[in-house]
């Protein structure tokens, strides 16, 4: 479960510019940004590579002009996420921005657990934590499977006439399977209505792509939130109150546990983080399984495999390649840099995962790989809370779509693929394939 906030946006930096100056063991490397956008979203690891072996933190400047300590080892990326140092109290990131430039959005009109510190952390996770439990994830597995060969069948025209003949779909991974799936999988969990998945699918993408116009962003919080309130209101003038989470929520506030921006805040979190995560793991999945034949024909000799698979999938290409922006409470020492008080702190978990120091051979995908440890779903108190459900989501949907087609090719050039607009996330925006059955 990704964040519900973008950080800040780094500017751009040519993956094949010059390699840097050397460095003092002492000092961060600053990086000078050549812009090539599109080829960074395409592929970022050549220049996340050149960060993480010219010193342990690189600095950048995000677009508004925000000074960014960027660490990429996998070693100080481990330890900074276990770091009490290193603050995630939003409100208090947004009041150090506007102390040093205009115009940067972190996200404050937000409020849930990973935007939080404790004691508002522990209290906000523990009104939610139960339902994610390895226990009652297990028991969504009927849910999820039942979910996924719907939407198989909706793309299988064989299956739709109930016919065994061999057939051939194109279709668009990304929208006909990849987003519907954990998007509907949330609905039930949360209990909205899952004919309004397309509205959730436009909040989420204003939220966590958010550029230099913040109009987008704004307004999706605030429809976000009025929608949110709506149904909430709604239950409560019914007293209907089915088993689903927003009536835990509800009955948190009832206590005195939450308030209005904290449901709204959660809602946000879970709903967003709760499909982004997912959606981008099966869309670079696949790729990553076109792209590697001999890896494709081990995984197909036995499906069984795929935990395995699915957890070198989430460190061969992380959903989450940047964590949620962080600050220092007071100076921090990384592999002998000391970053000051008060400045903005990247984790690059999409580089700690491609880190020589800690995996063999980490530009490789290799599905049976021994090394694991992979740090996709950070670490610490913020370790992603639905790490288990999107992980199932993600085994149950690859062993389905596999087992269903045995025929898969890419309906495109590569180089015509589309990356979501984001530092932060790793995702395409679409994937056309060919489906043989």
């Amino acid at each position: 479960m990704t964040t519900a906030t973008a950080a800040p946006r780094p500017n751009s930096h040519r993956p094949d510019s010059p390699p840097p100056h050397k460095h003092r063991p002492d000092k961060p490397e600053t990086t000078k940004p050549r812009r090539n956008p599109q080829t960074l979203l395409s592929d970022p690891y050549p220049t996340l590579a050149r960060m993480r072996q010219s010193a342990p933190v690189s600095v950048l400047h995000s677009d508004g002009g925000l000074r960014l300590w960027i660490i990429p080892r996998y070693a100080d990326v481990r330890a900074a996420l276990s770091d009490h140092r290193l603050a995630q109290d939003v409100r208090r990131a947004q009041a150090l921005a506007d102390s040093r430039v205009e115009g940067v959005n972190l996200g404050a009109e937000i409020t849930h657990m990973l935007s939080s510190d404790p004691p508002d952390h522990t209290r906000l996770r523990r009104v939610v934590q139960a339902a994610f439990s390895r226990k009652r994830v297990q028991a969504m597995r009927p849910m999820v499977e039942r979910i996924t060969l719907e939407l198989l069948d909706e793309l299988d025209p064989a299956a739709a006439r109930h016919t065994t003949r061999t057939t051939t779909a194109t279709v668009d991974l990304i929208r006909d399977f990849a987003f519907p799936l954990p998007i509907l999988v949330v609905c039930e969990l949360l209990g909205l209505p899952p004919q309004d998945r397309n509205l959730y699918r436009k909040w989420s993408t204003a939220i966590v792509t958010q550029e230099g116009d913040h109009t987008a962003f704004q307004q999706a919080v605030h429809e976000m939130g009025s929608y949110v309130l709506a149904i909430a209101d709604q239950r409560i003038r019914r007293n209907d109150r089915p088993a689903d989470l927003l009536t835990d929520l509800l009955a948190a506030r009832e206590r005195g546990e939450l308030t209005d921006d904290e449901i709204v805040g959660m809602v946000a979190l879970l709903l967003i983080g709760g499909h982004e995560t997912t959606v981008n793991l099966l869309g670079t999945s696949c790729l990553a399984l076109l792209r590697n034949p001999d890896q494709t024909a081990w995984l197909r000799a036995d499906l069984t495999r795929m935990p395995m698979a699915v957890e070198e999938f989430l460190r061969y290409d992380s959903p989450i390649c940047m964590a949620t922006t962080r600050f220092t409470t007071q100076p921090v020492d990384i592999g002998g840099v000391v970053i000051p008080q008060d400045e903005f702190v990247l984790l690059s978990l999409g580089a700690a995962n491609r880190d020589p120091a800690r995996f063999q051979d980490p530009d490789r995908l290799i599905l049976n790989r021994q090394d694991t440890g992979h740090l996709a779903f950070g670490g610490g108190i913020h370790r992603c809370l639905g790490a288990l459900l999107g992980k199932l989501e993600t085994e149950i949907a690859l062993t389905a779509l596999l087992a269903r087609f045995p025929g898969i090719t890419l309906a495109c050039q590569e180089h015509d693929l589309r990356w979501r607009n984001t530092m932060m996330l790793r995702g395409l925006e679409t994937l056309p394939l060919t489906l043989n059955r």
